[in-house]
C-alpha cells in the first residue's frame, strides 16, 4: 500500500513564533495561508504543517497522489482502495471517505498508542 507524502501537522499556539523556530532549523514555507492560520514547511524531503487553532493533537498524514515536492503523481493508489485494504485487515477507522465517489476525499484513523492519522487525497 502506498499512502503518498508524509508530513506531521503541528498544532501549535502562534504561527508566527513557531514559523521562526522551524525557519531557524532550515525549514522554508512552501504552501499554506497565514491568514487562514497555517503554513506548510519543507527542509529537504522533511514536511511539516502548522496548524493554529484547528485541531487538539499533532496528526501524521499521507497524500494520496503527491510527492513530497507537492507534485500531482501519474499514478497512485486511491484513498478508496487504501480505505478497502486498511478495513480487510481489521483496523477501524474514525471517518471514512465516500466509496460512491471519485477524487478529493479524506479518511481517520487512531493508531494503537493513540496517535491521530490523517489520509487526505487532493487529487
Amino acid at each position: 500500500m502506498k499512502l503518498g507524502a508524509f508530513s506531521i501537522s503541528l498544532t501549535v499556539k502562534d504561527l508566527q513564533v513557531s514559523k521562526k523556530f522551524y525557519e531557524h532549523l532550515g525549514f522554508e514555507v512552501i504552501g499554506g495561508n497565514e491568514e487562514m492560520n497555517y503554513l506548510i514547511l519543507k527542509n529537504g524531503n522533511s514536511i511539516i504543517g502548522l496548524f493554529q487553532g484547528m485541531f487538539e493533537k499533532n496528526i501524521i498524514t499521507f497524500n494520496p497522489g503527491f510527492d513530497e515536492n507537492g507534485n500531482t503523481l501519474d499514478s497512485f493508489e486511491d484513498i478508496r482502495e487504501i480505505q478497502k485494504n486498511l478495513k480487510s485487515h481489521g483496523i477501524e477507522l474514525s471517518s471514512e471517505a465516500d466509496e460512491t465517489t471519485t477524487g478529493p476525499a479524506s479518511l481517520t484513523l487512531t493508531d494503537p498508542d493513540g496517535n491521530q492519522i490523517l489520509i487526505d487525497q487532493h487529487v
